[in-house]
């Protein structure tokens, strides 16, 4: 019971990281169709940036302080750089096929890759504890203090974000940029304004994921943000791609499967497979979401172009 537990606190600590990036992809797709593959580099370029401060200003200022510094920069250095990506390489390609968008969007994920090497060199970095490490137990698990303002955290931004979404004049410009972006424009709204803003909510989203993530796992690197990057595209086609709640529920379920998985794999397959093979879960998922429910387990709510 006391693993079952565990692997409870760390998969809903993983889907939460996967939820908010899976939100930055099904925003994005919700509105202009296109399934942004450089989502996980700017989670990995927040990561960085938070690192750069945390590393620079260490011992000038409190350590939770420094953190929420450290968090507002790498915001806007993931804004400004989802922004760049929005309107260098998405925008001129919004009206071409399909597939030039997508390698476009691969082509832009390695070439981050390679930008973030050439900046922060290619080793692993250490990120340094910046909350209090002091253990707390729940029925024989243990969490610690960054554990629950990770919780605390996503589940705030997300109340947050569907609060914009459904409440605000924003999000309902976003919402009809969504369903038909040509009859938005015609009732005042400025479609391009609309999908710049939902590429900036979204690389915050990622920011605030990639120093969450960065801060749990302590360590930074060039490459960090792949697979995130991936199994948070897997929790979007799970929760159903295009539906805020779906990726929301996505991230969470995806987070429990493969944390449930890496802790009992070893003894469900007689000691063959350990807790390094839990990866093969999330695609194991993708595998049967698009086999059996390829809407996702709360279906599609993009509309189709007018």
């Amino acid at each position: 019971m006391d693993i079952f537990i565990q692997q409870i606190i760390n998969g809903l600590v993983l889907g939460s990281v996967y939820a908010l990036v899976a939100l930055g992809y099904t925003m994005v797709y919700g509105i202009i169709n296109l399934i942004n593959f450089a989502h996980g580099e700017v989670l990995m370029v927040g990561a960085l940036t938070s690192w750069t401060v945390v590393t620079t200003l260490r011992g000038t200022m409190p350590d939770s302080v420094l953190l929420v510094l450290s968090l507002i920069a790498a915001i806007v250095v993931c804004a400004a750089l989802n922004f760049s990506i929005e309107k260098i390489a998405y925008r001129p390609l919004r009206n071409a096929p399909r597939l030039a968008p997508l390698i476009t969007a691969m082509g832009m994920s390695l070439l981050l890759q390679t930008l973030a090497m050439i900046v922060w060199k290619p080793n692993y970095k250490p990120y340094p504890i910046l909350l209090p490490s002091e253990p707390f137990f729940i029925g024989g698990a243990v969490i610690n203090t960054t554990q629950i303002v990770i919780l605390v955290v996503t589940t705030i931004t997300l109340a947050g974000l569907m609060y914009l979404v459904n409440k605000t004049k924003l999000g309902r410009a976003m919402r009809a940029t969504a369903e038909n972006p040509r009859v938005a424009g015609l009732m005042g709204v400025r479609p391009d304004m609309v999908i710049s803003a939902t590429f900036i909510i979204g690389a915050a989203l990622a920011a605030l994921a990639g120093v969450m993530y960065a801060a749990n796992y302590g360590s930074v690197q060039h490459t960090m943000g792949f697979l995130p990057g991936l199994k948070a595209f897997t929790a979007a086609v799970f929760g159903g791609i295009g539906n805020l709640p779906g990726a929301m529920v996505g991230g969470v379920l995806l987070g429990l499967i493969e944390s449930l998985g890496a802790g009992y794999i070893g003894t469900l397959t007689g000691g063959v497979l350990g807790s390094h093979y839990q990866d093969i879960f999330a695609f194991i998922v993708l595998i049967l979401v698009l086999t059996l429910r390829p809407q996702g387990l709360l279906g599609e709510r993009v509309a189709d172009r007018a």
